[in-house]
């Protein structure tokens, strides 16, 4: 694994400090000064000229750079054992730089390998039942058997049981926590963090000593999804965290698949909700490893000289609203990002997001690498 220097790791830490500055505008930055070095002096003109930024914003920024010494979270690394991947260096996860908002720096303990890319996601609720934790861990042992590495949150409950079974499989697993690598939580789950250091890694975008906080357990989800190719959600209830990671998943294009529960167990209410509304029923690792081979990239096909394809133009679906057949419409005549569907049906973002989460789970429509969108 490529470890950067002290120097190459301070400009990007510097950025991470500051309050504010999220993934998603951190990301513009790189994209238009090429490097964290030019964006920390950068002129307030110049960070003005972000999209949706604005001169004030700009000049907060620029403030809180001259502020922020990364000497101290550097200290901090060192004590704790604690190793970083920076969005721009190649042994970063390849499947977290697809999604919109990557973590500019990546905290580690353990090692990510390359085979790492063939990962599934299982995550459920914290209060599960002892069939949901049998299902979590069954799955797990199975995936991890078949040579995928098992992504889940070191929460207690589903996705504690996910890590242990890839554990007993002997295979590699990924947890991905939503505070600081200085201190694990929840704490009764030090002692499996250490397993899964041996036998993967622990992985954060928070700063080393900062304390999980609820509002950080959502974004930490995107992270669970973007690092996967799918998402097995095993036992979630109707308002369980656990199916945020599936809005996630769906936004960034990975398929997601969940396991039925009795319609009398409101443990399985959100689950069982999330099939009703078009998730992919799953019984078995069998029925996984069948949806993982039937969502593997397809190749074009190509003609032999002298033969044509007649293309038939495709219809509009029936019962979709006003919104959704502006989108199909769009969608119909070439692939299109969030922002084009969101001007051509003249909705805001979250009433589209929510269109393309139904119509994705309809199998209407599919997402596609780069965060593009086209009718199935």
């Amino acid at each position: 694994m490529y470890e950067p220097s002290d120097e190459e790791l301070k400009p990007w830490l510097l950025l991470n400090l500051v309050p504010g500055l999220g993934p998603r505008l951190t990301k513009a930055l790189i994209e238009k000064f090429i490097t964290p070095e030019a964006v920390l002096c950068a002129s307030v003109q110049a960070l003005s000229e972000i999209p949706h930024l604005g001169f004030t914003t700009a000049t907060k920024l620029y403030d809180s750079f001259k502020k922020f010494n990364p000497d101290q979270e550097l200290s901090s690394m060192r004590a704790h054992g604690v190793k970083a991947l920076l969005l721009n260096k190649p042994d970063y996860p390849e499947s977290l730089k697809t999604i919109w908002d990557p973590p500019s720096v990546l905290y580690l303990k353990g090692e990510i390998l390359p085979g790492d890319g063939k990962a599934v996601a299982i995550v459920g609720s914290r209060s599960c039942t002892e069939y949901g934790k049998k299902m979590a861990r069954r799955l797990a042992k199975g995936l991890a058997m078949a040579g995928y590495t098992i992504v889940s949150g070191l929460a207690r409950g589903i996705d504690g049981e996910a890590h242990r079974g890839a554990l007993e499989a002997g295979g590699r697993t990924i947890a991905v926590l939503a505070g600081g690598l200085s201190k694990i939580y929840p704490p009764e789950h030090a002692g499996l963090a250490l397993e899964i250091i041996k036998a993967g890694a622990i992985v954060s975008e928070a700063t080393v000593l900062q304390a999980p906080l609820p509002g950080m357990f959502p974004a930490r989800n995107r992270i669970i999804s973007g690092m996967s190719k799918a998402i097995i959600l095993v036992e979630a209830a109707e308002k369980s965290g656990a199916l945020v990671t599936a809005v996630h998943a769906s936004e960034q294009g990975r398929p997601v698949l969940a396991v039925p529960g009795s319609v009398e167990s409101s443990a399985s209410g959100g689950t069982n909700s999330l099939i009703r509304k078009g998730a992919i029923l799953i019984r078995d690792v069998d029925d996984v490893l069948q949806e993982l081979k039937d969502w593997a990239p397809s190749f074009t096909q190509k003609l032999l000289p002298g033969i044509s394809a007649e293309v038939t133009p495709p219809s509009v679906p029936e019962n979709l609203d006003e919104a959704e057949t502006k989108i199909w419409q769009a969608l119909a005549n070439s692939e299109c990002n969030m922002d084009e569907l969101i001007r051509t049906s003249g909705q805001n973002a979250g009433v589209v997001a929510g269109k393309l989460l139904g119509m994705e789970m309809k199998r209407i429509i599919k997402r596609l690498p780069g965060s593009r969108f086209a009718i199935c």
